[in-house]
């Protein structure tokens, strides 16, 4: 049983449950604890996930541009341009889900 203390009132929360033998059992506090730990540690790397998907998703796209980067290809200003806003995203923004985010606009 979870016990917090808010201004001079005390709250019990039950634990979450499980399932034992099929059936539906309540978690000890050492699992309960077990459980909002791993919860947590899950919530606290969103922001390293989300900056990973925008980097695994900005390195795509830059493959699709990368046979202009070859020594018998002339690159044009805006393609070299486009590129190179493809790396600075993340000097912008950490997630795909920012406000105002977009990938620049591939040239023709």
């Amino acid at each position: 049983m979870l016990n917090l203390n808010y201004m001079d009132w005390e709250i019990n929360m039950p634990n979450g449950n499980k399932m034992v033998d099929g059936q539906l059992v309540e978690m000890t506090d050492e699992e309960q604890a077990e459980y909002d730990a791993r919860n947590t540690a899950w919530a606290d790397g969103q922001a390293d996930r989300d900056l990973a998907e925008l980097r695994e998703k900005r390195n795509a796209l830059l493959k699709e541009t990368d046979w202009l980067a070859n020594s018998d290809v002339t690159m044009s200003d805006e393609m070299r341009t486009y590129r190179q806003a493809l790396r600075d995203i993340t000097n912008t923004y950490q997630s795909l889900n920012d406000d105002g985010f977009a990938f620049p606009t591939k040239p023709e």
